[in-house]
């Protein structure tokens, strides 16, 4: 049945078999089938013979008369003899059907490796199909970009008399564009508005623009003069940070070693190699979300709450762009790990993140700029295992201010999925939604992040978005990939349109070129045998004087893998893991001795942050109280509890 299945699935796109071949296997089935059904038939016929020879020797047994013995005993013969006749008649049917399976047998291997090649042949052809279709979408993609910076390109006059140059490589509307529904909202199309029609809409509530046509954000018909203001953001002279580390060693893992030394250990005890982890602490991933903190620096210049709401989901999507190729796992920070990331002279932001629980792992992060915001989150890392691939879901707000217009963003991260966890090559999708709320003016944006689908036609990574008021009326709308860029598009008018495929009615978005909003950095050379560090990864883990003594740098083992030597490692951090599993046990014995004694235990406490209700949320959660820039000036850190 399921080579039927898979014969009937691949059928369009094989070559027929020729029709002497098909004959001739029907003809083979049909004899197969015919001699099963002999076999059937003997073995009916011997059941139920058997049952009247067992039934006859049974009365022989207890006959008396010698009359009826010889009667009852030529009966008996006569169904020996039957029993004997279909007995012969079923072993020469098992030969028959022997003889034509061995015959046969040869033929239908070779029908199976055929129908096996021609199965590769075709997933290895869908998957090159997809590859030239998605690399032919991105080149369509910045075509209009690459026509309108080219000055042989034609323009378009104000009277219209020219068409751009992209809508002639094409028979269909170039301009127009289609997105995703998104889950909560409905499904709707944008087009892409020509010159003369900005003009005819220049009056509408939702057009404000002068038809300008350029391909750059910071155009006056799409962003607030002060967006572009530069004044405060001189840059420094910046300090030169390291290019490169070590190149990451070519070591085979051999799980069977690691099963064995893991039998009858408690799970929480059994050492996990860092042959499964980056040089990197989970609080220096977290950091690693300021990759593009110019988009928040540009937004906090921006007049338009609006316009800011963009830049905002444009930073959101950003944070996710380092992590297409890095299937290593970052270290599990210990209990009071902190790690800070200063870089107040040279892009005027200030970070610090510290491990607040261990059960379950939760961070606390807080980033303070001289550019006019403040960003702080608190995430816990929950995990599902699910066979094939491993579901990561950050839980908690991330918060963001703008220190002169007092907006306040909150949203939370989507679902992050490894998937070939057993077989293949490991690699990763982000999926879900993003809802981002400015809790000062009501204004929202819905991402959306479309999960990769093997034979989708859509452009893998996809975001989606839109961006509205209070009263839900859209203004823009978002596009892009999470690992490349993400464009905005300004909405003049909309109505409603007909009905799509899935019964809803969808909207129709008349819009302004797409302007860039962010692009992705280039991974510095050689990043493939630097675990894909992109260049802010790469400077992470650079030694600093002067820097917290619970600070991630500082921690021996993860130091020793960045060096290469990951025997060493793994011996310093089994050795770290079962101190920290000592200190935790010497707390719960303090614990239970207080409640003994009937006093009041105060448990483990952060250094740095401490819990306290969000007015905005309700939530309850950690935030920064101060103190640590301060006690870096000083260079005291003598409450820092020794963890390494």
């Amino acid at each position: 049945m399921d080579a039927q299945e898979c014969r009937h699935d691949d059928s369009g796109d094989e070559e027929p078999a020729s029709q002497s071949d098909r004959s001739e296997i029907q003809g083979t089935l049909k004899t197969l089938v015919s001699k099963l059904d002999d076999l059937s038939t003997c073995n009916d016929l011997i059941a139920k013979h058997g049952a009247a020879l067992q039934r006859s020797l049974s009365e022989l047994e207890g006959l008396r008369v010698p009359v009826e013995g010889g009667e009852k005993i030529k009966a008996v013969n006569e169904r020996a003899t039957l029993f004997r006749i279909t007995s012969n008649a079923m072993i020469n049917a098992c030969r028959d059907f022997l003889d034509l399976a061995e015959t046969h047998s040869r033929r239908w291997q070779r029908a199976l490796q055929y129908e096996r090649e021609q199965r590769t042949h075709l997933e290895e052809t869908i998957e090159q199909l997809a590859k030239q279709h998605n690399s032919l979408e991105r080149a369509w993609r910045e075509a209009p970009t690459l026509a309108a910076n080219t000055p042989s390109a034609p323009t378009t006059n104000k009277e219209g008399s020219e068409r751009p140059l992209k809508e002639e490589a094409s028979d269909e509307d170039e301009d127009t564009e289609y997105f995703d529904a998104m889950e909560d909202s409905p499904a709707f199309i944008t087009v892409t508005a020509t010159e003369n029609t900005q003009h005819r809409r220049s009056q509408s509530n939702l057009s404000g623009a002068s038809g300008g046509q350029t391909n750059e954000w910071n155009q006056d018909d799409h962003v607030s003069p002060s967006c572009n203001d530069l004044s405060g953001k001189e840059m420094q002279p910046r300090r030169q940070r390291r290019t490169h580390i070590p190149d990451k060693p070519n070591y085979s893992l051999n799980l069977w070693s690691i099963m064995k030394n893991c039998i009858g250990k408690e799970l929480s005890k059994i050492p996990m190699p860092v042959n499964f982890n980056e040089p990197l602490s989970m609080l220096q991933r977290l950091s690693e979300d300021l990759e593009y903190h110019e988009l928040l620096d540009k937004a906090a210049r921006c007049d338009s709450s609006l316009e800011q709401m963009c830049l905002v989901a444009a930073f959101s999507v950003s944070s996710y762009s380092t992590t297409v190729h890095r299937t290593a796992k970052p270290f599990n920070p210990l209990l009071g790990e902190t790690y800070e990331l200063d870089r107040l002279e040279e892009f005027g932001y200030r970070s610090l993140c510290e491990q607040v629980s261990h059960h379950p792992p939760a961070a606390a992060h807080h980033v303070i700029s001289q550019r006019g915001w403040t960003l702080w989150q608190e995430i816990t890392i929950a995990s599902k295992f699910r066979g094939k691939y491993l579901s990561i879901m950050p839980l908690g707000a991330i918060h963001l201010q703008f220190h002169s217009s007092g907006n306040h963003y909150v949203w939370r991260k989507v679902t992050s999925t490894v998937h070939n966890i057993i077989v293949g090559k490991l690699w990763i999708d982000q999926s879900g939604d993003i809802e981002i709320v400015n809790h000062r003016t009501k204004e929202t944006c819905q991402l959306k992040f479309s999960p990769y689908s093997y034979f989708s036609r859509e452009v893998p990574r996809k975001v989606t978005g839109v961006v509205a008021d209070s009263g839900g009326q859209a203004h823009y709308i978002l596009s892009g990939t999470w690992d490349d860029k993400i464009e905005s598009a300004k909405i003049v008018q909309s109505s409603r349109g007909g009905t799509g495929s899935e019964g809803k009615q969808k909207t129709v978005y008349q819009t302004l070129s797409p302007k860039l909003l962010w692009k992705k950095y280039p991974l510095p050379e050689n990043a493939e045998n630097m675990y894909y560090f992109s260049a802010l990864a790469l400077s992470l883990n650079e030694s600093e004087d002067g820097v917290g003594l619970t600070d991630s740098r500082l921690r021996p083992d993860q130091r020793l893998m960045e060096a290469g030597r990951w025997d060493e490692a793994n011996s310093e951090k089994q050795r770290l893991e079962e101190k920290q599993r000592a200190v935790r046990r010497r707390r719960e014995a303090e614990a239970s001795d207080a409640l003994d004694e009937g006093r009041e235990y105060e448990g483990y406490q952060p250094l740095w942050f401490h819990q306290r209700r969000n007015s905005v949320t309700g939530e309850t959660n950690y935030v920064y109280k101060g103190g640590y820039w301060e006690t870096k000036e000083r260079q005291d850190w003598s409450m820092c509890p020794e963890i390494f």
